[in-house]
């Protein structure tokens, strides 16, 4: 078993054998329901592992409990695959989507696995390389996978566009989701919210963002020069400000000189000698696009504040005993470091 899997934890089990019956109406050839894992990663919706003896399959369903609204809609995150594919090789291939609540108790779909290294917190220690010039290799490889994302043409995904004000949607939205997540050991930061709303600047673009994009989100090739094989997650993608977007992936972007508690946030090697720092990271993403943009401290406190977000409605979650992943069992503190950080850069 790989150590991205592990055996399905009992809260997250379905009916292996409905989902393969499922399945055989779309897959010609299939004899018997597969060995299911679960991979580990993956706050938000659940990703498992379809083995069968000739193929691999990849399966996605939303988690149990209280959810917000607008989230974990398999249906929109198929779409967007779709759509993308053609002009996004990178998009995972979808098989089918099933909206039959009888199968396993939600939506869910199944797409092609992507084979491939995906990189956690930490390089493993056997079998990756990634010296100073490796590691500067990945990490502008992947700042120019977002920006060309940000030059695929946004009406493949028109319906998904709301119009002009989509910066401005988004700190209300996030401020209303943090409120209504809002437990009593976590700061009420409203004077964060309230700073957001103040200085937040007019629409830059409106283009197809990822929402998440990270390097624990992408399927890389590591066999010579690093290039990416496959990206994932496309729940939160959209169409809108393509700078959000930089500012969301910042959040994430853990730089040598960060200090202790934030650094210790870390899911991705981004800290490597060699790896731009978020600085190098706005010029060459910049750079590559020719947005117009002096300051960029409105979209990384956005980074900030969405990331605490996206944190604490999965500490609601686990603090009413809706999901009892161990992994979850720090976000209340990272909560605090989050907002600490954010208020810092205001």
């Amino acid at each position: 078993m790989s150590e991205d899997l592990i055996p399905v934890r009992s809260e997250d089990c379905f009916d292996a054998s409905a989902v393969h019956i499922w399945l055989s109406q779309h897959i010609s050839g299939l004899e018997t329901a597969p060995i299911v894992e679960q991979f580990r990663s993956g706050a938000s919706n659940l990703t498992y592992l379809l083995k069968y003896p000739d193929r691999e399959l990849v399966l996605r369903r939303p988690p149990h409990g209280k959810k917000a609204a607008s989230a974990h809609d398999m249906k929109r995150e198929v779409l967007i695959q779709q759509r993308l594919r053609p002009s996004y090789p990178l998009a995972p291939k979808v098989i089918a989507l099933c909206e039959d609540p009888h199968v396993i108790g939600s939506d869910f779909y199944v797409m092609e696995r992507i084979n491939g290294t995906i990189l956690r917190r930490d390089v493993p220690e056997f079998g990756v390389n990634l010296n100073p010039e490796r590691a500067r290799a990945l990490g502008q490889t992947m700042i120019d996978g977002l920006a060309q994302l940000h030059k695929v043409d946004a009406q493949i995904l028109s319906e998904l566009s709301k119009g002009p004000g989509y910066v401005s949607r988004q700190v209300e939205g996030w401020s209303k989701r943090y409120r209504g997540a809002l437990t009593e050991d976590v700061p009420d930061a409203e004077e964060l919210m309230s700073w957001l709303n103040t200085n937040q600047p007019e629409d830059i673009a409106a283009c197809v963002i990822h929402g998440d994009w990270r390097l624990d989100n992408m399927v890389l090739d590591l066999s010579k020069s690093p290039r990416i094989v496959g990206v994932l997650d496309w729940e939160l993608a959209t169409v809108g400000d393509p700078l959000m977007d930089v500012g969301s992936a910042l959040a994430y972007w853990i730089d040598s000189t960060d200090e202790p508690a934030f650094a210790a946030l870390r899911r991705q090697p981004s800290h490597l000698p060699g790896m731009p720092t978020r600085a190098e990271f706005v010029s060459r993403y910049l750079a590559q696009t020719n947005w117009a943009c002096a300051d960029f401290t409105f979209y990384e406190v956005f980074g900030l504040f969405r990331l605490t977000v996206i944190l604490q409605q999965i500490w609601s979650r686990y603090r009413a005993g809706q999901t009892t992943n161990p992994a979850f069992a720090q976000f209340g503190s990272a909560v605090h470091v989050l907002i600490n950080r954010a208020v810092e850069l205001t």
